[in-house]
């Protein structure tokens, strides 16, 4: 591991809570809980802090937006599941109570319909053709 990670992650071990996402306040802050001589080495270790800090930050904001989208998520699935099932309770009521309503009068118009036309036309078509079919044949054997 790095000579600059492992000084942070010893440092960040016993006094994280007093780092931020600041790098002069971190600067500060490390000034006090340890000595480092060399003020490169000091940069880096807090520019290094300040990184770390700001990176769990951000993830900790990402996780916390991906909970609140998933439980709005299940909200909206169960808003519609509750919709989904109220509707079709309320639309096979009034489907139920007005098909037989529908269905009984045409079923009792239907075969009455259907019987009055098929009794007078088929008559009427036998009428008609038997005796024509005499008519004809009865004077052409008079002309004969």
């Amino acid at each position: 591991m790095d000579r600059i990670k492992r000084l942070s992650y010893e440092v960040l071990d016993s006094h994280k809570s007093k780092f931020g996402e600041d790098f002069a306040d971190n600067k500060k802050v490390l000034d006090q809980v340890s000595i480092v001589r060399s003020k490169g080495l000091k940069n880096e270790v807090a520019g290094y802090i300040t990184k770390f800090i700001k990176k769990e930050i951000r993830e900790a904001k990402a996780k916390q937006a991906q909970i609140e989208s998933s439980k709005a998520l299940e909200q909206e699935e169960a808003q519609f599941n509750t919709e989904t099932t109220e509707a079709p309770a309320a639309e096979a009521t009034p489907e139920t109570t007005e098909a037989p309503a529908a269905e009984t009068p045409e079923t009792t118009e239907a075969p009455a319909a259907e019987a009055t036309p098929e009794t007078t036309e088929t008559p009427a078509a036998e009428t008609t053709e038997a005796p024509a079919a005499e008519t004809p044949e009865t004077p052409e054997e008079k002309s004969e």
